[in-house]
Formats: structure tokens, C-alpha cells, sequence
């Protein structure tokens, strides 16, 4: 731990304020669990309804981004840099929700691979400080191998897989977040 962040009084204090914000992972995580469920229940959505909860997808994603950015010291660069990226593809697609059904179903693969490796430089930036780093790594490695899979796929059959790997995608970031929530917390007995 020698030059860690919890090597000095300071930095074992700037923790310990962190942890006072554990409960903002757990809220984010629940709602991605409970957006992931929505999705997930669907059985014959429509182009806009599923247009729309893209949109709100990436706008929720890109405000989390956001205020991380807001609350490490190192990095925040990188999560500000993604928040804008995810909130500027929320406000497309509230603006045009057919075509951004469409247009994510034509470049699913892509946006998958966007989104496994965001969260495979994620959880190695957050090695040291998180002893569950290897479960947002897991995740990211599983969305890069989905977008390979769903790159192959038929713009009929990407529909669908359009609508189950977007309760995918919420259900990981959400599981994500509450183990998340759970390591903040314990960082207040620093």
C-alpha cells in the first residue's frame, strides 16, 4: 500500500468523505436493475418506446459518469470525457427515437465494444482501490465478445437483440453498482 492514496492521514480522509456518497452507486445500481427489468419484460416493444429507453440508457449513463468524475482525483478527465459522449447519444436519441432504434440496431456490435471497453480501462484504473475491480472487468470482456456476436447478426434478429442486450447492458451496469456501492462504503472504516 506503500504510495497509495490510503498510505497518508489525507488521503485515508478524502476516502473516508467519499464513502459518505456510497448510497449514490446503490441508487444508480437499482436503477439499472429496475430499467433492466422494464426492458427485459417487453415482448413486442415498439420502435419508439425502445428508442426512447436507449435514450434515457445513455443520458443516465452519461449523468453517473459525470458525478465520478466529480468525486475521484486522477481520471476524472476520462469519466467527464465519456459522460459527455453518453448524455450528447441520450439527446439524439429523445430527438429521434425511430432513428436511433434503427441506427443502434445497425451498429449494435459497435456500440457494445464502446461500451466492454470503457468498462475494462475502468476497472483497471480502479485496481488498487477496489478489490472487486475484476467484476467490471468480467463485464467488459463479456460485452466485447457480445459485440463480435451481435456484429454477425440480421437487422430483423438485431431488433430483438437489440432489446435483450439492453437489459443486458443494465442489468451488468446495475449489478455493478450496488457491489460498487457496498466497497465505497466499507472505505469509511479507513
Amino acid at each position: 500500500m506503500e504510495g497509495s492514496p490510503m498510505s497518508t492521514p489525507e488521503g485515508r480522509a478524502v476516502l473516508r468523505g467519499l464513502s459518505r456518497f456510497w448510497w449514490l452507486w446503490l441508487v444508480f445500481g437499482i436503477g439499472w436493475v429496475v430499467i433492466a427489468l422494464v426492458i427485459l419484460q417487453f415482448d413486442d416493444a415498439s420502435i419508439t418506446t425502445v428508442g426512447v429507453l436507449i435514450g434515457l440508457m445513455f443520458f443516465v449513463s452519461g449523468i453517473q459518469q459525470f458525478a465520478i468524475a466529480g468525486m475521484v482525483e486522477r481520471g476524472g478527465w476520462l469519466f467527464a470525457l465519456f459522460g459527455v459522449l453518453f448524455v450528447i447519444a441520450g439527446v439524439i436519441a429523445f430527438i429521434s427515437p425511430e432513428d436511433t432504434f434503427a441506427a443502434i440496431a445497425d451498429i449494435l456490435g459497435f456500440l457494445f465494444l464502446i461500451v466492454g471497453i470503457f468498462w475494462i480501462v475502468q476497472a483497471f484504473t480502479e485496481r488498487e482501490e477496489n478489490d472487486v475491480w475484476w467484476l467490471g472487468l468480467g463485464a467488459g470482456i463479456l460485452m466485447v465478445i457480445l459485440a463480435f456476436w451481435t456484429g454477425g447478426q440480421f437487422f430483423i434478429e438485431k431488433q430483438y437483440t437489440l432489446l435483450v442486450f439492453a437489459g443486458i447492458w443494465a442489468l451488468m451496469s446495475g449489478v455493478t453498482d450496488i457491489v460498487r456501492a457496498f466497497q465505497v462504503r466499507k472505505l469509511k472504516d479507513l
